[in-house]
């Protein structure tokens, strides 16, 4: 059974805040729940399917259906990092066409930043009964090390140079300075890029993504219900998810989860990478952003620096905008997640509802990418392509 146009996002709402010290993390959730309902014209008491990941506290959806006060029948809690929120919109349709749920939930929050966390780099915190970490940690492996690897491999293998992942960070602070809520609104130059301080060689400051507190929320519902809303729709054609990890060291760094994510929700779409109008992409770091282009079929695998070169991302200049709000380089990365922020904005996209500036003309088709993990060793893609109804 195909999951196309089984189910529709009716609702979405980014929580404003970039710096919460003062709000729970439940709290958060509650908020970005509340905005997405009222986005939508719907009441807690409606919803009956309630989808979260590892930054929920307590017992994830146990604790925050509870928290909340929902009446739900369904409940999922797929952890796997960044890509979850791409996960579960593909899980909720699932969910809908089983007739486990017709209204379906879907938060994110975290304090991330509030808490003080140096989630590029410090050592990643390892646990026991992980079977990798007697193997990996005593090498003290770090977010932004990890992701550096990926891009000395890119650049080694393919000629990818610096400046051309510049040009992914300035295509998002072009995009960025429109928004009232991104961190960092300033615009910058490739040469202020390349000249910020080194953090992991090839990667500088400004390769890197933001730390923020926030988080957000989206609803999910049937055809039918959708109908009966008065608010734009936006369907959800394409879904797809795959991991991808060590494979007992038989690994290209030059590929992410993207490779296999992609081709189901192209083929369940019935559309191709040229389709596309705007797209939503995960840019926890600028090489981030640079092999899932090349993965989703954008361009040729090692094209990527071509192709993200001289605005290309940059709406109204380029062929591609990506990341209208700012994205995780320049606006947020709550709860060391950004998933749900990239199908917030290209619910945005599809409705008309972007900044003015930035607003991509007749946008019909977006895609909202996923990469949960990290490039450098286990992780998980997850691909959403929506459509205006």
């Amino acid at each position: 059974m195909s999951l196309k146009g089984v189910g529709y996002i009716v609702g979405a709402y980014e929580h404003p805040t970039r710096r919460a010290p003062d709000k729970s993390v439940a709290l958060l959730h509650a908020e970005c729940a509340k905005g997405a309902l009222e986005d939508a014209g719907l009441t807690k008491d409606d919803v009956d399917g309630y989808f979260c990941a590892g930054d929920a506290p307590g017992l994830g959806p146990l604790s925050m259906v509870d928290y909340m006060n929902l009446k739900c029948r369904h409940v999922d809690s797929t952890d796997v990092g960044g890509s979850s929120y791409q996960v579960a919109v593909g899980h909720a349709l699932e969910a809908i066409a089983a007739g486990r749920c017709n209204i379906a939930l879907i938060t994110l929050a975290g304090r991330p930043r509030s808490e003080g966390q140096a989630t590029g780099t410090a050592t990643r915190v390892g646990n026991l009964a992980q079977p990798e970490v007697q193997f990996e940690f005593p090498y003290g492996p770090a977010t932004a090390n990890m992701y550096a690897m990926c891009a000395t491999r890119h650049m080694y293998q393919y000629g990818t140079t610096s400046e051309q992942l510049a040009w992914i960070k300035v295509a998002a602070s072009h995009h960025a300075q429109h928004n009232p809520h991104a961190m960092l609104r300033d615009v910058v130059t490739v040469e202020d890029v390349v000249k910020s301080p080194m953090v992991a060689s090839p990667l500088h400051r400004l390769d890197c993504c933001v730390i923020s507190d926030g988080g957000g929320a989206l609803i999910v519902t049937k055809p039918e219900i959708a109908k009966g809303l008065k608010r734009p729709l936006v369907k959800v054609i394409g879904v797809g998810e795959s991991p991808k990890h060590q494979a007992g060291g038989d690994i290209d760094l030059t590929y992410s989860g993207a490779r296999w994510s992609g081709p189901p929700a192209w083929e369940m779409a019935g559309i191709k990478p040229s389709d596309i109008k705007y797209a939503s992409i995960y840019d926890s770091f600028t090489i981030t952003v640079l092999m899932q282009l090349e993965d989703l079929g954008f361009c040729e695998k090692g094209q990527g620096g071509k192709f993200v070169a001289d605005g290309n991302l940059i709406a109204g200049v380029g062929k591609l905008p990506f990341n209208t709000d700012g994205g995780g380089l320049c606006s947020n990365h709550p709860a060391n997640r950004g998933g749900i922020t990239k199908i917030i904005e290209a619910v945005r996209q599809l409705r008309g509802e972007a900044h003015p500036a930035v607003q991509v003309k007749n946008c019909d088709l977006a895609i909202a990418h996923g990469t949960g993990g990290s490039l450098g060793t286990r992780h998980c893609g997850s691909t959403v392509i929506l459509e205006r109804e």
